[in-house]
């Protein structure tokens, strides 16, 4: 069939629409979006042929990035730290027993051998940032056990990229060094995380600091230095992916000019990023092919579910406090997406025999951890007693107007238990000069500012006051009363 440049244009748009709406009617029925972007990407492979993976990985690092970025802002440093340890031995241990696992059931499934079920187990062995924050974003899941998947899938990435790389490499150079390549995995590693933090805080001192014509742009320049972090920590031979999801984590729990611009525009780019992926992965598959190998994929997912991933979980969080249920819950959180997708790509690029194979069989591996595991994880941690009372949400949406090249800018405060602004009226606070207190926001309800109205924890305050003053005003607020830091 002949595309014209106009027709292709109609056709994304269309794609974008269907994308949008297809999340509505997802959660409508139960089942998580990701299954109905694939669908409509193996509606539309048969009138468009697609078969580049070279397009593929890029398009899938660039989501991969962009998704990272997003889900890294959205991360609160002080819900990770107390699963960092746990997050971290999922991250490298268990990627590495997941791969091993299965890997050993694909030689005997595919008819591979050793190095290629490995590598196969190593395409398949870690999570997926995109599934899981889409998935669990509307859940009332218990917060240590969203913490600990969130950190999870965003920090092991880099291990199934260097355990695919390694693999393949060893397939195409068996005198290849296993010593240089663990010593290649500690660069990475070390690297990474060294240069996300470096250039998280440059990041941060740049946007607060540079003065552009347009509030728009912001957003555009932190995305751009998500990109900037990945592609300099690549090209350094660090890991990139880890390199983005620690710049971002350090960019969301900063004190951040144009905070919401920034957040909204990526929240809203990553969702973009994420429908085509999926979309993309439905193009990639034929049904004609997919169904020689249909019965060796869906028993390779389903050892991956309930063998492979639950013997990684188990192993690598053995010295935690979790209990069994929560245990069992992490295992089948274990969600599979955008990475399997894009390391599929890997062996094909190298020019494998079986790389054709591989990503067949990732179409049934991220198919089904998206229609089974997703849409049973919500009755799954109510039946298990694994839900909050109630989800948390922000019980307000109120617009921040653009301030442009003014010397003032709007702040959002919240008020914390414990400080010297709990209890007060507006007018005993001591506010530097030309500052106000635009708006009160109390649970659902906005209260007009006035002298006499008393702050009480959990307040979200609105103030607009001049940049130089941004400090003095949060000191304000969030000076603590003597003898109450320690319950903060």
């Amino acid at each position: 069939m002949e595309f014209t440049t106009d027709s292709i244009i109609l056709l994304f748009a269309i794609l974008l629409v269907v994308g949008v709406l297809t999340t509505k009617f997802s959660s409508r029925i139960g089942l998580p979006s990701l299954v109905f972007f694939i669908a409509v990407g193996m509606f539309l492979n048969q009138i468009i042929y697609f078969d580049n993976a070279a397009l593929t990985q890029l398009f899938g690092i660039m989501a991969l990035i962009v998704i990272l970025f997003e889900g890294g802002m959205q991360t609160k440093w002080s819900k990770v730290r107390p699963v960092i340890a746990p997050s971290l031995s999922l991250a490298t241990l268990g990627v590495v027993l997941t791969t091993l696992v299965i890997g050993v059931f694909a030689v005997f499934i595919l008819q591979l051998s050793w190095l290629e079920g490995l590598l196969f187990g190593a395409i398949v062995g870690s999570t997926d940032a995109a599934a899981v924050f889409a998935v669990l974003g509307n859940k009332n899941i218990k917060e240590r056990i969203t913490s600990l998947l969130e950190a999870e899938s965003g920090t092991n990435d880099p291990m199934a990229v260097f355990l695919t790389v390694s693999f393949i490499q060893m397939i195409q150079e068996p005198e290849a060094s296993f010593f240089t390549m663990i010593l290649s995995l500690i660069w990475q590693m070390g690297f990474g995380l060294v240069m996300g933090l470096l250039l998280g805080k440059i990041s941060v001192w740049a946007i607060n600091r540079i003065n552009l014509d347009s509030s728009g742009l912001y957003p555009v320049l932190a995305l751009s230095l998500a990109v900037l972090t990945y592609s300099g920590t690549a090209l350094l031979h660090g890991s990139g992916l880890l390199a983005v999801y620690v710049m971002a984590m350090v960019v969301g729990n900063s004190d951040l000019t144009y905070r919401h611009s920034i957040f909204r525009f990526n929240e809203g780019f990553a969702w973009m990023m994420q429908i085509l992926m999926f979309i993309l992965l439905g193009l990639l598959s034929f049904p004609d092919d997919l169904l020689v190998i249909a019965w060796q994929g869906l028993a390779l997912s389903a050892l991956l579910m309930f063998v492979a991933r639950p013997i990684g979980v188990f192993i690598s969080t053995a010295l935690t406090r979790y209990s069994l249920k929560e245990k069992m819950f992490i295992s089948w959180a274990g969600l599979r997406g955008a990475v399997p997708i894009v390391l599929a790509t890997y062996p094909l690029l190298a020019g494998l025999d079986n790389g054709i194979l591989f990503f067949n069989v990732v179409f049934f591996v991220v198919l089904t951890s998206a229609l089974i595991q997703g849409a049973t994880l919500s009755p799954l941690a109510q039946r298990w007693g694994l839900t909050s009372a109630q989800k948390p949400v922000i019980p307000h949406s109120l617009e921040l107007v653009s301030i442009g090249k003014t010397n003032s800018e709007m702040m959002e405060i919240e008020v914390k238990a414990g400080t010297r602004a709990e209890g007060q009226d507006l007018q005993s606070l001591t506010l530097p000069e030309n500052t106000l207190i635009t708006a009160v926001i109390r649970q659902t309800k906005l209260i007009t500012p006035q002298g006499s109205t008393t702050l009480k924890a959990g307040d979200i305050l609105y103030v607009l006051c001049e940049k130089k003053m941004r400090e003095s005003v949060k000191s304000v607020f969030l000076e603590q009363m003597p003898g109450k830091e320690s319950e903060q």
